[in-house]
């Protein structure tokens, strides 16, 4: 039987949603060039970065990468290899033995089942190991543009909360996706995730935000940013 959709936490009237789309609005204002800092050139590097991503800084993944990405360049060169050569270029990442052996079943699998093809449906990619609901979003909005759903990472879940996009835990990543998508068209979804996490860096910090010097201030309800300040 399949699992129910969580009940929203905020109510997604027309007002709510003109309110969500202003403060987007402002966003691409601030932000015009708000884009996925994982560095990649095809749908396979972006699935390759994300997977090393999971608790690891964008920043040192795009370290790691352009070495591996030269060593197996396609998903066919990666499933000829062994876990234990990956695993000797990706040693700076964190979690690397487990990353190590995802990556390499996951190039076996596309090999195998999807003609060497990165997929292109939610369902078919959160078959791959290492492989969530959230590097799918990214790997289907950035490489393929397609909008099934939100991106939410730690920055995400912290603002959509203080801006009241949704009174969920902002750790609770599937409520908050489900909050965010009932507010927002979905031609929205995965440039907005970026926006709000160059906002989150630049000045919703987790501890001590920049409230005085944010643009938004005036359209935000500030929800938890008194406990995250103290």
């Amino acid at each position: 039987m399949p699992r129910a959709a969580p009940k929203l936490t905020i109510d997604p009237t027309p007002a709510a949603r003109r309110r969500a789309r202003r403060i987007d609005d402002r966003l691409i204002d601030l932000y015009p060039h708000a884009h996925c800092r994982l560095d990649h050139d095809n749908p396979w590097q972006l699935l390759v970065a994300t997977i090393l991503s999971a608790q690891c800084t964008d920043e040192l993944v795009n370290k790691v990468t352009p070495e591996l990405f030269k060593a197996y360049p396609t998903p066919e060169a990666m499933a000829r290899s062994t876990v234990p050569a990956i695993t000797k270029l990706i040693r700076r990442v964190g979690l690397f033995n487990s990353k190590a052996k995802n990556l390499h079943a996951t190039a076996v699998l596309l090999v195998e089942d999807h003609a060497g093809q990165v997929p292109r449906t939610l369902d078919e990619l959160i078959a791959l190991p290492g492989v969530a609901r959230k590097t799918a979003n990214v790997v289907l909005g950035n490489a393929f543009g397609i909008n099934v759903g939100m991106v939410v990472d730690t920055h995400i879940g912290r603002l959509a909360h203080r801006l009241g996009f949704t009174t969920a835990d902002p750790k609770n990543a599937v409520q908050v996706e489900r909050d965010l998508m009932a507010l927002f068209p979905a031609d929205r979804y995965t440039d907005l995730a970026h926006r709000l996490i160059f906002h989150g860096r630049a000045l919703c910090t987790a501890r001590n935000p920049k409230c005085d010097e944010c643009p938004l201030r005036r359209s935000c309800p500030r929800q938890g940013v008194d406990a995250a300040s103290g």
